[in-house]
This record gives C-alpha cells, sequence and structure tokens, in this order.
C-alpha cells in the first residue's frame, strides 16, 4: 500500500523529490530541537499544481501530511509526528517572486520563497515590504501566511494578515483556489483569505500570495534607551506615539537578564546600558521626510523622555552600521537563550497598559514557585506581545527542569494571561505544543467554531491532525 501511494507521489513530482532513506531531520525535527518525528516521506513539489496532485493523493488514500516552510516554527506545528504515517509537504521549491506592480504597491510570490528574498525584491523595486522577524533569512512567506507572524514593525504595519491582500490555496480536496488579485475592496461574501491565514496549514495549503508594498522611508533612525522599569517603559511609548505618530515602526522591551545572556554568550556585540538598569528600549523612527526631520523628532522625544524621568540614558545610531548592530543584540536574545540551554517559552499578548502589573505578579509567583528560577522577558511591547520565558536556576539540569516544571509553569503564567484578558499566542501559533492548553483559555463556542471549520474544509482531518484545533 505504501509503495503503491509513493510510486504515485513520486509520479507527481519526479522521484528526487520524495525523499524515504537517509537523514530527514531537517524536516523532521523541529527548530528547537525538543521533538523529532518519523514522516513516512517528504515530498518537495515545484509548482501549485504538483501541490495538488500530491493533497488528491493523500485525500484518496486517506494519508495525513504536514505542510512546512523554512521549519522555523516554536509550536511543534510544522514536523511529522511519530506514526511514521504522515508526509511532510516542503515548500521550499516553490521560491519564485511571480511579479512586482509598483502602481499597485503589490507583490505575487510563491509560498516558499524566503522572507529576507521578499524584503530583497521589493527594495530592488524601490519599494518596502515590512514584515521582520530575527528567522526572516530561512522562514517562508507561506510560514509566515498560516502562522500570522508578527516581528517588529507590527506597530506601524501588522501582523502578516495586515499585510496580504490575496492568497492561492490548495484545499484538502486537491483543488485550486486562486484569488491572488491586489484589490483591496472587495465585497463579494466570505473573506476566504481570513481562513487560511493563521489556520497553520489546517484548512489548506497556502502556495501563493499577494503582498502589500510601502514607499521606502526618506530615512530610518535607531535609538537604544534605558528605563528605570516597565511603567516607564509603556510613558515611553506613549511620549514616542506622540511625537513621532506613523513614524514609529519598532518598540521592543527588553529585560536585564535577557541581554545579560547576549553580553554573556556573545560578547561581542557589546550590549549598552544594560548593566545599570532593569529594562532597555529599542525604538525605530521610519521618517517620510528627511534625516534631519527623523533626527530632530528623536532628539525632541528624548529630551521630553529624560526630563519626565521615563528614561534614565539612551543613545541614538549614528549609522546605519551602528543601528544595525543595535538590532542585531535584540535579534540575539533567542539564541543567546538557546546556548544558556532548554527553557519554557512563552509568546503572550496582554493589553499594554496591564503589562507592568503582569509581569510584577507572575514575577513574584514564579520566584515563590521555583526559587532561583531567571526569567527572560522581552519583545514588541508597542503591540503588547512579549516573549516571557523562564530558564532554570544556575547550575540545575535544564532537562530536569522542563521534566518536572514545565506544566505547573506553563499553568501559572496561562492563568495569570486570563486573568489579565491575554492571549497565551499572540505571534507563534497553537501548532501541538498547545493545541491541548488551548481548551482552558478559549471559550468553548470559539473552540466550537473551530473544530466546525475544520470539519467542513477538512472532512478527512488529513491537514496537519492534530494541530490547533482540539479534537
Amino acid at each position: 500500500m505504501n509503495e503503491e501511494f509513493l510510486n504515485r507521489l513520486r509520479a507527481a513530482v519526479g522521484a528526487a523529490n520524495v525523499l524515504t532513506d537517509g537523514d530527514l531531520s531537517a524536516w523532521e525535527q523541529d527548530w528547537r530541537k525538543r521533538t523529532r518525528g518519523k514522516a513516512l516521506a517528504v515530498v518537495r513539489p515545484g509548482s501549485t499544481e504538483e501541490v495538488a496532485a500530491v493533497v488528491r493523493a493523500c485525500a484518496e488514500s486517506g494519508t495525513p501530511l504536514v505542510p512546512q516552510g523554512g521549519n522555523t516554527g516554536l509550536v511543534v506545528g510544522g514536523v511529522p509526528d511519530e506514526s511514521g504515517r504522515e508526509i511532510v509537504l516542503s515548500l521550499t521549491r516553490l521560491n519564485k517572486v511571480r511579479g512586482i506592480d509598483p502602481a499597485n504597491l503589490t507583490m505575487t510570490v510563491d509560498a516558499g520563497c524566503v522572507l529576507q528574498n521578499l524584503q530583497q525584491a521589493a527594495e530592488q523595486a524601490g519599494l518596502l515590504f515590512p514584515l521582520s522577524l530575527a528567522a526572516e533569512g530561512s522562514c517562508t512567506i507561506g510560514g509566515n501566511l498560516a502562522t500570522n507572524a508578527g516581528g517588529t514593525q507590527v506597530l506601524r504595519y501588522g501582523n502578516t494578515r495586515e499585510l496580504c491582500l490575496g492568497l492561492e490555496v490548495v484545499t484538502a480536496q486537491g483543488e485550486v483556489w486562486s484569488g491572488l488579485s491586489g484589490l483591496r475592496k472587495d465585497n463579494t461574501g466570505y473573506d476566504l483569505r481570513d481562513l487560511f491565514i493563521g489556520s497553520e496549514g489546517t484548512l489548506g495549503v497556502i502556495t501563493g500570495a499577494t503582498m502589500k508594498l510601502y514607499p521606502l522611508p526618506a530615512a530610518t533612525l535607531t535609538a537604544w534607551a534605558a528605563v528605570p522599569s516597565l511603567e516607564a517603559a509603556v510613558k515611553l511609548l506613549g511620549l514616542a506615539q506622540k511625537h513621532l505618530g506613523a513614524g514609529l515602526t519598532g518598540f521592543e522591551v527588553m529585560g536585564q537578564f535577557a541581554l545579560a545572556l547576549v553580553d554573556k554568550h556573545y560578547p561581542q556585540l557589546r550590549v549598552p546600558l544594560f548593566r545599570e538598569f532593569p529594562y532597555c528600549v529599542l525604538l525605530e523612527n521610519s521618517d517620510t521626510e528627511s534625516e534631519e526631520h527623523a533626527r530632530g523628532a528623536f532628539e525632541r522625544l528624548l529630551e521630553t523622555a529624560l526630563e519626565d524621568g521615563c528614561v534614565a540614558d539612551a543613545v541614538v545610531a549614528e549609522n546605519i552600521a551602528q543601528a544595525h548592530g543595535l538590532w542585531h543584540i535584540r535579534e540575539s536574545i533567542p539564541l543567546a537563550q538557546a546556548e544558556e540551554g532548554l527553557n519554557i517559552k512563552h509568546d503572550i499578548s496582554l493589553p499594554v497598559s496591564r503589562i507592568p502589573t503582569y509581569c510584577a505578579e507572575t514575577d513574584a509567583l514564579l520566584q515563590k514557585e521555583i526559587p532561583g528560577v531567571r526569567l527572560v522577558n522581552f519583545g514588541h511591547l508597542g503591540d503588547g506581545n512579549l516573549h516571557y520565558n523562564v530558564q532554570a536556576p544556575e547550575g540545575g539540569d535544564m532537562k530536569a527542569f522542563l521534566r518536572e516544571h514545565e506544566e505547573r509553569v506553563n499553568t501559572l503564567v496561562y492563568d495569570q494571561v486570563k486573568r489579565f484578558d491575554g492571549s497565551i499566542s499572540a505571534e507563534h501559533g497553537i501548532g501541538g505544543l498547545k493545541v491541548g492548553k488551548l481548551p482552558e483559555y478559549k471559550s468553548k463556542v470559539a473552540i466550537g467554531m473551530m473544530q466546525a471549520l475544520k470539519k467542513a474544509l477538512d472532512p478527512k482531518d488529513i491537514l496537519n491532525p492534530g494541530r490547533v484545533v482540539p479534537r
């Protein structure tokens, strides 16, 4: 049975693109190396038509499949389970920029395009594609859409959902829905695009997308500010919104211990101002007029913030290299944390106004529960998204820490999130890692509607089964 099915896949995509032997860890193991599954095969189609042929074969045989982009996900949503029954549908060969329409400010691309390549193609056309995140050198736009990725510029441009005007999707039956128009207004029934964005491959396989572009800013400036507290960081955010308006494109907060890990594992990055202050903030101002105008606005903001006491010290990058260096520090926090050892990750969102109280209370609860626990707190304060991660006490057994404390820590953190009217997943998704937790923190009505959509669009449950939607 399996051999007959595999031969059908080989006929659809070519024998060289159906992998069953050798080291398949690049597709079977998640990015955090927390789990590894076993695939029946890794299948690498090279076109939308080939994707459709593979899905039809799976639908007819009842074989489950896991769509996968750059395999940079953090919630075990893009790797197979251990059954050996699932195929991995790798979309990385679908990697073409299909076209750029400068007048319409749109770009149409294959789902397997690496995010950084989209950014570069837009820049070469004199335009901006603003989605930016740490994994941009390897993550793909299809994966970004499937998880509704956020990143560092959500404050100005929104999540990936807000950047998408249309999709091309292969349904669970192997049909192709083409909705790639670059229209900003189209009220002809349900917005099917929004069903698939954020669905993590459980309702359909995204194969192409039409994305929004923007004019390149005349100048982009970056500042690094030390603040005495999270309350001060929130106050600084309000001042930045007032002084910079739509020019405020980034506002990242980083706790002292998070930056200490970067300093420890990447000392060459020279982290500024972190030793004396509990938090630092990274701000970005993108100006449509000139660098002089942008710098003047930044200086006025920081002068006001220093006078108000919400900033203790600050530096403004003098050139692009310095700005990139500051952003590199921020983006190195997850890597430094990985170097420190296994940890318990949380990707939470909260009303911005409630973040200081949430952190103070939850920090205290965790310290009481696990004396010596280390908190790696950083993230996109401008849109209320924190990466509130928990590291074992120094010198402890990391694997034992996860084994003994992960469930308890997750429950404590998520119960607090619920109490503060937040979400247990801001931008990473649910995948297989959090699907068991979802019914505890999402209403029965919402879960019921999700299950109804899944059953309607994927009645055989072949698309990424067991992920996102509780069974």
